[in-house]
């Protein structure tokens, strides 16, 4: 049997390999099935679980064992890049609804001033000059328009979710991005308070109970399609407040939303 050579320099054999690609496998298709959860329906999951496969791969060429960490916890982290990265080149998300999410924050956050609160779907759809049901059908479409920033895998085996704390080099760790993501989680705690009563549960089951969108609506009594639509109008109301609160700082916008999103995950 001929050695392959790792990219670092270790020797695995064809048998290796393939036993580490075949054991790992699962762990594709199970990221992969909850990413798509957080996608337009005309997004097709094996399009996803093949990004996954070659991040997979990926991993299994560069992984290093001497940074000691676990190949299950890099590839992890490198199936989900690779996935996400895959999304990224197809722009699956439409301009025009990129524009409306943007929309939709500048309405919430001045509502918010003017009302002292945080404005109600209804309001907002008035604002927008929509009716609610036509407001909530575009919040379903905006749900995992974040999702390279504010959505993470569920854990898999009690493995941590935020994978690039144990990778060398992460920009996470950079000073400014720590010092960003402590005033971060902050300012997230009393932006949450500011939240509707369902939106505060729909938050606390799905980010920290780590329950999916439909054991949430079990627990809520609602389907599916309305913790979606709820949990996108969250994320909304959450960034413009955060904005906000960080008017007149330097700190751009994928800045803003990864330290949102590690800020989500940690509170």
């Amino acid at each position: 049997m001929t050695p392959v050579e790792h990219a670092y320099g270790e020797i695995f054999d064809e048998q290796e390999r393939n036993r580490l690609l075949l054991e790992q496998l699962p762990q594709v298709r199970y990221i992969a099935r909850h990413i798509h959860d957080r996608l337009p329906q005309h997004v097709p999951l094996e399009d996803l679980v093949h990004a996954g496969v070659l991040g997979l791969i990926d991993a299994l060429n560069k992984y290093d064992s001497g940074k000691h960490v676990q190949f299950k916890t890099y590839a992890k982290f490198r199936i989900r890049g690779a996935i996400l990265d895959s999304l990224r080149e197809l722009d699956w998300s439409p301009r025009d609804l990129r524009r409306k999410a943007r929309r939709i924050e500048e309405v919430s956050a001045r509502l918010g001033n003017v009302l002292g609160r945080s404005a109600t779907e209804q309001e907002i759809a008035d604002e927008l000059k929509m009716s609610l049901e036509e407001f909530q059908h575009l919040l379903g479409d905006l749900d995992g328009l974040d999702l390279g920033s504010l959505q993470a895998a569920s854990p898999i085996d009690g493995q941590p979710d935020d994978l690039c704390e144990y990778l060398p080099s992460d920009p996470e760790d950079s000073p400014y991005f720590i010092c960003l993501r402590g005033e971060m989680k902050q300012l997230l705690t009393e932006a949450i308070g500011e939240l509707g009563d369902k939106e505060q549960q729909v938050l606390s089951l799905y980010y920290y109970e780590e329950l999916t969108m439909k054991e949430v609506g079990a627990v809520l009594g609602i389907g599916e399609s309305r913790v979606s639509q709820i949990h996108s109008l969250a994320l909304v109301k959450l960034r413009s407040r955060l904005q906000t609160s960080l008017a007149g700082k330097a700190v751009p916008p994928n800045a803003l939303d990864r330290a949102l999103g590690s800020a989500l995950r940690r509170a």
